[in-house]
Protein backbone atom coordinates (compact mmCIF):
# COMPACT_ATOMS: atom_id res chain seq x y z
CA UNK A 1 0.00 0.00 0.00
CA UNK A 2 1.31 3.44 -0.94
CA UNK A 3 1.10 5.81 2.02
CA UNK A 4 2.33 8.95 0.26
CA UNK A 5 -0.03 11.85 0.81
CA UNK A 6 -2.46 13.18 3.40
CA UNK A 7 -4.50 10.84 5.58
CA UNK A 8 -7.36 12.11 7.73
CA UNK A 9 -7.65 10.46 11.19
CA UNK A 10 -11.38 10.94 11.42
CA UNK A 11 -13.30 11.36 14.68
CA UNK A 12 -16.10 9.02 15.69
CA UNK A 13 -19.48 10.82 15.82
CA UNK A 14 -21.70 10.33 18.86
CA UNK A 15 -25.28 11.42 19.48
CA UNK A 16 -26.58 13.21 22.57
CA UNK A 17 -26.71 9.93 24.49
CA UNK A 18 -23.07 9.18 23.51
CA UNK A 19 -24.06 6.36 21.19
CA UNK A 20 -22.15 5.88 17.93
CA UNK A 21 -24.02 7.97 15.37
CA UNK A 22 -23.81 6.29 11.95
CA UNK A 23 -26.03 8.91 10.29
CA UNK A 24 -23.55 11.60 11.31
CA UNK A 25 -20.70 9.37 10.14
CA UNK A 26 -22.26 9.05 6.69
CA UNK A 27 -22.80 12.80 6.44
CA UNK A 28 -19.26 13.53 7.59
CA UNK A 29 -17.74 11.19 5.02
CA UNK A 30 -19.73 12.87 2.27
CA UNK A 31 -18.02 16.11 3.35
CA UNK A 32 -14.53 14.55 3.58
CA UNK A 33 -14.77 12.61 0.32
CA UNK A 34 -15.42 15.83 -1.59
CA UNK A 35 -12.00 17.10 -0.51
CA UNK A 36 -8.38 16.33 -1.50
CA UNK A 37 -7.68 13.70 1.15
CA UNK A 38 -5.53 10.74 0.09
CA UNK A 39 -6.97 8.22 2.53
CA UNK A 40 -8.65 7.76 5.88
CA UNK A 41 -7.90 6.36 9.32
CA UNK A 42 -10.77 5.32 11.58
CA UNK A 43 -10.43 4.42 15.26
CA UNK A 44 -7.17 6.20 15.88
CA UNK A 45 -6.66 8.40 18.91
CA UNK A 46 -8.80 11.13 17.32
CA UNK A 47 -11.44 8.46 16.74
CA UNK A 48 -11.64 7.93 20.53
CA UNK A 49 -10.89 4.26 19.92
CA UNK A 50 -10.08 3.67 23.58
CA UNK A 51 -13.69 4.56 24.47
CA UNK A 52 -15.37 2.10 22.09
CA UNK A 53 -16.17 -1.53 22.85
CA UNK A 54 -15.40 -4.25 20.32
CA UNK A 55 -18.89 -4.28 18.83
CA UNK A 56 -18.87 -0.52 18.34
CA UNK A 57 -15.40 -0.67 16.80
CA UNK A 58 -16.55 -3.23 14.25
CA UNK A 59 -19.65 -1.16 13.53
CA UNK A 60 -17.59 1.96 12.76
CA UNK A 61 -15.11 0.09 10.55
CA UNK A 62 -17.86 -1.62 8.58
CA UNK A 63 -19.87 1.58 8.10
CA UNK A 64 -16.85 3.64 7.06
CA UNK A 65 -15.62 0.95 4.68
CA UNK A 66 -18.98 1.06 2.89
CA UNK A 67 -18.52 4.81 2.41
CA UNK A 68 -14.87 5.02 1.37
CA UNK A 69 -14.20 4.05 -2.27
CA UNK A 70 -11.57 1.40 -2.93
CA UNK A 71 -9.49 4.02 -4.72
CA UNK A 72 -8.66 5.65 -1.38
CA UNK A 73 -6.62 3.78 1.25
CA UNK A 74 -8.65 2.86 4.31
CA UNK A 75 -6.81 2.16 7.57
CA UNK A 76 -8.35 0.97 10.84
CA UNK A 77 -6.84 1.45 14.28
CA UNK A 78 -6.57 -1.92 16.04
CA UNK A 79 -4.24 -1.24 18.94
CA UNK A 80 -4.98 -3.20 22.11
CA UNK A 81 -3.11 -3.70 25.37
CA UNK A 82 -2.55 -7.43 24.92
CA UNK A 83 -0.90 -9.00 21.92
CA UNK A 84 -3.66 -11.59 21.66
CA UNK A 85 -6.37 -8.92 21.52
CA UNK A 86 -4.42 -6.86 18.98
CA UNK A 87 -4.09 -9.88 16.68
CA UNK A 88 -7.83 -10.57 16.98
CA UNK A 89 -8.70 -6.92 16.29
CA UNK A 90 -6.48 -6.87 13.20
CA UNK A 91 -8.18 -10.00 11.84
CA UNK A 92 -11.64 -8.49 12.43
CA UNK A 93 -10.69 -5.21 10.75
CA UNK A 94 -9.30 -7.06 7.74
CA UNK A 95 -12.49 -9.10 7.44
CA UNK A 96 -14.48 -5.85 7.50
CA UNK A 97 -12.46 -4.43 4.61
CA UNK A 98 -9.56 -2.46 6.08
CA UNK A 99 -6.63 -2.11 3.68
CA UNK A 100 -4.17 -1.89 6.58
CA UNK A 101 -4.20 -1.61 10.37
CA UNK A 102 -2.63 1.03 12.60
CA UNK A 103 -1.47 -0.48 15.89
CA UNK A 104 -0.62 1.81 18.79
CA UNK A 105 1.95 0.80 21.37
CA UNK A 106 0.53 -0.92 24.46
CA UNK A 107 1.35 1.17 27.50
CA UNK A 108 -0.40 -0.06 30.63
CA UNK A 109 2.70 -1.81 32.02
CA UNK A 110 4.94 1.10 31.11
CA UNK A 111 8.12 0.07 32.87
CA UNK A 112 8.08 -3.30 31.12
CA UNK A 113 7.49 -1.94 27.62
CA UNK A 114 11.07 -2.35 26.44
CA UNK A 115 12.29 -2.50 22.88
CA UNK A 116 12.27 -6.28 23.07
CA UNK A 117 8.67 -6.29 24.33
CA UNK A 118 7.58 -4.11 21.42
CA UNK A 119 9.40 -6.31 18.92
CA UNK A 120 7.64 -9.40 20.31
CA UNK A 121 4.27 -7.64 20.29
CA UNK A 122 4.40 -6.19 16.80
CA UNK A 123 6.01 -9.26 15.26
CA UNK A 124 3.14 -11.40 16.53
CA UNK A 125 0.54 -8.90 15.32
CA UNK A 126 2.17 -8.72 11.88
CA UNK A 127 2.37 -12.52 11.71
CA UNK A 128 -1.34 -12.81 12.45
CA UNK A 129 -2.72 -9.85 10.50
CA UNK A 130 -4.15 -10.61 7.05
CA UNK A 131 -3.43 -7.00 5.98
CA UNK A 132 -0.31 -4.79 6.29
CA UNK A 133 0.56 -3.30 9.67
CA UNK A 134 1.57 0.25 10.51
CA UNK A 135 3.28 0.86 13.85
CA UNK A 136 1.90 3.78 15.85
CA UNK A 137 3.97 5.78 18.31
CA UNK A 138 2.15 8.46 20.32
CA UNK A 139 4.02 8.92 23.58
CA UNK A 140 1.83 11.81 24.77
CA UNK A 141 -1.14 9.40 24.94
CA UNK A 142 0.41 6.03 25.76
CA UNK A 143 3.21 7.22 28.04
CA UNK A 144 5.74 4.96 26.29
CA UNK A 145 8.09 5.49 23.37
CA UNK A 146 8.76 3.03 20.56
CA UNK A 147 12.55 3.36 20.25
CA UNK A 148 14.15 3.65 16.81
CA UNK A 149 16.33 0.52 17.26
CA UNK A 150 13.15 -1.52 17.81
CA UNK A 151 11.55 0.11 14.76
CA UNK A 152 14.60 -0.83 12.70
CA UNK A 153 14.22 -4.47 13.74
CA UNK A 154 10.48 -4.46 13.01
CA UNK A 155 10.95 -2.83 9.61
CA UNK A 156 12.46 -6.10 8.40
CA UNK A 157 9.12 -7.87 8.86
CA UNK A 158 7.45 -8.32 5.45
CA UNK A 159 4.00 -7.38 6.78
CA UNK A 160 5.08 -4.18 8.58
CA UNK A 161 5.00 -1.44 5.95
CA UNK A 162 5.53 1.69 7.97
CA UNK A 163 4.82 3.76 11.04
CA UNK A 164 2.90 6.80 12.23
CA UNK A 165 5.12 8.94 14.45
CA UNK A 166 3.03 11.47 16.37
CA UNK A 167 5.64 12.89 18.71
CA UNK A 168 6.83 15.60 16.31
CA UNK A 169 10.36 14.73 17.51
CA UNK A 170 12.39 15.49 14.39
CA UNK A 171 15.52 13.84 15.76
CA UNK A 172 13.61 10.60 16.30
CA UNK A 173 12.04 10.88 12.85
CA UNK A 174 15.48 11.31 11.29
CA UNK A 175 16.87 8.33 13.20
CA UNK A 176 14.00 6.07 12.11
CA UNK A 177 14.43 7.13 8.50
CA UNK A 178 18.17 6.53 8.60
CA UNK A 179 17.89 3.04 10.11
CA UNK A 180 14.99 1.56 8.15
CA UNK A 181 14.83 0.34 4.53
CA UNK A 182 13.80 2.74 1.76
CA UNK A 183 10.44 1.00 1.37
CA UNK A 184 9.49 1.56 5.02
CA UNK A 185 6.95 4.41 5.01
CA UNK A 186 7.10 6.85 7.88
CA UNK A 187 4.06 9.09 8.37
CA UNK A 188 4.11 12.28 10.43
CA UNK A 189 1.36 12.68 12.99
CA UNK A 190 1.98 16.32 13.92
CA UNK A 191 0.62 19.14 11.77
CA UNK A 192 2.76 21.65 13.66
CA UNK A 193 6.02 20.20 12.32
CA UNK A 194 4.75 18.69 9.07
CA UNK A 195 6.96 20.63 6.66
CA UNK A 196 10.09 19.85 8.65
CA UNK A 197 9.11 16.17 8.72
CA UNK A 198 8.60 16.19 4.94
CA UNK A 199 12.05 17.71 4.52
CA UNK A 200 13.44 14.90 6.68
CA UNK A 201 11.89 12.35 4.32
CA UNK A 202 8.50 11.19 5.64
CA UNK A 203 6.11 9.74 3.06
CA UNK A 204 3.14 11.81 4.19
CA UNK A 205 1.04 12.68 7.18
CA UNK A 206 -1.86 11.44 9.29
CA UNK A 207 -3.00 14.88 10.37
CA UNK A 208 -5.97 15.83 12.54
CA UNK A 209 -5.84 19.24 10.87
CA UNK A 210 -6.63 17.62 7.52
CA UNK A 211 -10.06 16.58 8.81
CA UNK A 212 -10.98 20.27 9.08
CA UNK A 213 -8.88 22.07 6.45
CA UNK A 214 -7.59 19.40 4.06
CA UNK A 215 -6.79 21.82 1.23
CA UNK A 216 -3.85 23.61 2.89
CA UNK A 217 -2.52 20.31 4.26
CA UNK A 218 -2.54 18.81 0.78
CA UNK A 219 -1.09 22.00 -0.67
CA UNK A 220 1.80 21.89 1.81
CA UNK A 221 2.51 18.28 0.87
CA UNK A 222 2.45 19.09 -2.85
CA UNK A 223 4.68 22.17 -2.45
CA UNK A 224 7.29 20.19 -0.53
CA UNK A 225 7.17 17.37 -3.09
CA UNK A 226 7.80 19.93 -5.83
CA UNK A 227 10.76 21.43 -3.98
CA UNK A 228 8.97 24.74 -3.45
CA UNK A 229 10.08 25.01 0.15
CA UNK A 230 9.81 28.77 0.62
CA UNK A 231 6.11 28.56 -0.19
CA UNK A 232 5.73 25.43 1.93
CA UNK A 233 7.36 27.12 4.93
CA UNK A 234 5.07 30.11 4.57
CA UNK A 235 2.04 27.83 4.48
CA UNK A 236 3.33 25.91 7.52
CA UNK A 237 3.43 29.20 9.43
CA UNK A 238 -0.16 29.96 8.43
CA UNK A 239 -1.55 26.60 9.57
CA UNK A 240 0.45 26.55 12.81
CA UNK A 241 -2.01 28.44 15.11
CA UNK A 242 -4.93 26.14 14.24
CA UNK A 243 -2.70 23.05 14.27
CA UNK A 244 -1.62 23.79 17.84
CA UNK A 245 -5.18 24.32 19.02
CA UNK A 246 -6.37 21.02 17.54
CA UNK A 247 -3.33 19.17 18.89
CA UNK A 248 -1.92 19.52 22.38
CA UNK A 249 -4.16 22.41 23.41
CA UNK A 250 -7.67 21.01 22.97
CA UNK A 251 -7.30 17.61 21.28
CA UNK A 252 -10.41 15.66 20.26
CA UNK A 253 -12.81 18.21 21.73
CA UNK A 254 -11.13 20.97 19.74
CA UNK A 255 -11.16 18.88 16.57
CA UNK A 256 -14.87 18.15 16.85
CA UNK A 257 -15.64 21.79 17.58
CA UNK A 258 -13.59 22.96 14.59
CA UNK A 259 -15.34 20.48 12.30
CA UNK A 260 -18.71 21.81 13.41
CA UNK A 261 -17.56 25.34 12.59
CA UNK A 262 -16.39 24.17 9.16
CA UNK A 263 -19.81 22.67 8.40
CA UNK A 264 -19.18 19.02 9.29
CA UNK A 265 -21.15 17.99 12.39
CA UNK A 266 -19.58 15.07 14.31
CA UNK A 267 -21.10 15.81 17.69
CA UNK A 268 -19.12 16.02 20.91
CA UNK A 269 -16.63 13.68 22.62
CA UNK A 270 -17.64 10.69 24.72
CA UNK A 271 -17.12 11.00 28.46
CA UNK A 272 -14.93 11.45 30.37
CA UNK A 273 -13.86 13.91 27.70
CA UNK A 274 -15.91 17.10 27.70
CA UNK A 275 -16.89 19.43 24.86
CA UNK A 276 -14.49 22.26 24.15
CA UNK A 277 -14.98 25.15 26.62
CA UNK A 278 -16.02 28.63 25.59
CA UNK A 279 -12.51 30.07 25.49
CA UNK A 280 -11.42 27.23 23.22
CA UNK A 281 -14.30 27.87 20.84
CA UNK A 282 -13.31 31.50 20.49
CA UNK A 283 -9.66 30.68 19.87
CA UNK A 284 -10.50 27.96 17.34
CA UNK A 285 -12.96 30.19 15.49
CA UNK A 286 -10.36 32.96 15.30
CA UNK A 287 -7.61 30.65 14.02
CA UNK A 288 -9.93 28.98 11.51
CA UNK A 289 -11.17 32.33 10.17
CA UNK A 290 -7.62 33.67 9.90
CA UNK A 291 -6.45 30.61 7.96
CA UNK A 292 -9.42 30.77 5.62
CA UNK A 293 -8.79 34.47 5.01
CA UNK A 294 -5.12 33.89 4.11
CA UNK A 295 -6.11 31.02 1.80
CA UNK A 296 -8.65 33.15 -0.07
Amino acid sequence: MNCAGIFAPVPTPFDRDERVDLARLKSAFAWWLARPITGFVVLGSNGEAAFLDEGESDEVIAAARDLVPRSRPFIAGTGRESTRAAVTAAKRAAALGADAVLVRTPGFFKSQMTGDAFVRHYSAVADGSPVPVLLYNFTAVTGVNLPPPAVARLAAHPNIIGMKESSGDLAQIAEVLSTTPRGFQLLAGSSSTFHAALCAGVAGGVLALSCVVPEPCRRLFDLAAAGRHDEARALQRRILPLARLLGAAYGVAGLKAALGMAGCDVGVPRGPLAPAPGEALGAIRGALDLLQETQA
